[in-house]
């Protein structure tokens, strides 16, 4: 067996949104590694081609707004063109902005369900139309601990995550059973290590007494790594799932029972 038959996602081709940075390109670049080639999505241009350039020529990058369904049409199109099909669907892309019920404002929490939301959705109508060609895909959900276990200041996210979850049962449901081969499952990290958490904890007065009760919280005693959500993410991409669907994988070092 060569190396490249050992890699369990060689001759896969993969979306990942919000690829540029952070979570998004630790699963992209385990995709990689893993024989897939990839292209890498954001909004970011800069740090978006510099992250598939360091990839290699698996990975290619395109500018794209999740929010947006002409960006997602354009993003399919490409794909297709480059790839004639389109095998696993990453919906990573996606923000948190602080606030409560009573102190949010009315356009963070519309950007927030528009990106984490809204883009998830949108992502899944345009894979799903590739995907069903060839009666294979497979899509993960970056949803969120935050799906299922609220925070008073974070009321935008907390909701918008968990549409993320019930959605994506929703779609699996209905990819069975139309017989489209496709599946559909989701990821609920706990709290990462990536820019989006420094942006976070840059939100707030003491960042640095936030992270460590981040750090608490965690029964393991750290907050993850991108590399801990790539993991399941290549299992879920891989054909060892291909019992696996509509299902919520809690990857947050337990977190969630804490």
């Amino acid at each position: 067996m060569s190396s490249t038959d050992s890699k369990c996602l060689a001759g896969k081709t993969a979306i990942v949104t919000g690829a540029a940075s952070g979570l998004g390109f630790g699963i992209a670049s385990r995709f990689v590694a893993e024989g897939a080639q990839v292209i890498l999505a954001d909004i970011d241009t800069d740090n978006g081609t510099a992250a598939a350039n360091s990839l290699g020529e698996a990975a290619h990058f395109i500018r794209h707004d999740a929010s947006c369904e002409d960006s997602w049409q354009s993003l399919i199109d490409a794909t297709d063109k480059r790839f004639n099909g389109l095998s696993i669907l990453v919906n990573n892309a996606g923000v948190t902005l602080m606030g409560s019920i009573e102190d949010v404002s009315i356009d963070d929490f519309d950007r927030t369900w528009a990106i984490n939301t809204r883009g998830t959705f949108l992502g899944c109508r345009f894979a799903i139309e590739l995907m069903k060609r060839n009666k294979t895909g497979a899509i993960i959900n970056i949803a969120s601990v935050s799906a299922f276990k609220p925070q008073p200041e974070l009321v935008a996210y907390n909701t918008s995550k968990a549409a993320v979850s019930l959605m994506t049962q929703s779609i699996a449901l209905h990819c069975a059973k139309e017989g489209y081969g496709i599946r559909c499952n989701s990821i609920n990290p706990g709290v990462i290590h990536t820019p989006m958490l420094d942006k976070v904890v840059a939100q707030v007065e003491n960042g640095e007494a936030l992270m460590d009760s981040y750090k608490a919280m965690h029964p393991v005693g750290r907050i993850g790594e991108p590399e801990d959500i790539a993991s399941m993410a290549v299992y879920l991409a891989s054909d060892a799932a291909s019992f696996i669907t509509g299902s919520a994988f809690t990857v947050d070092g337990g977190l969630g029972i804490n």
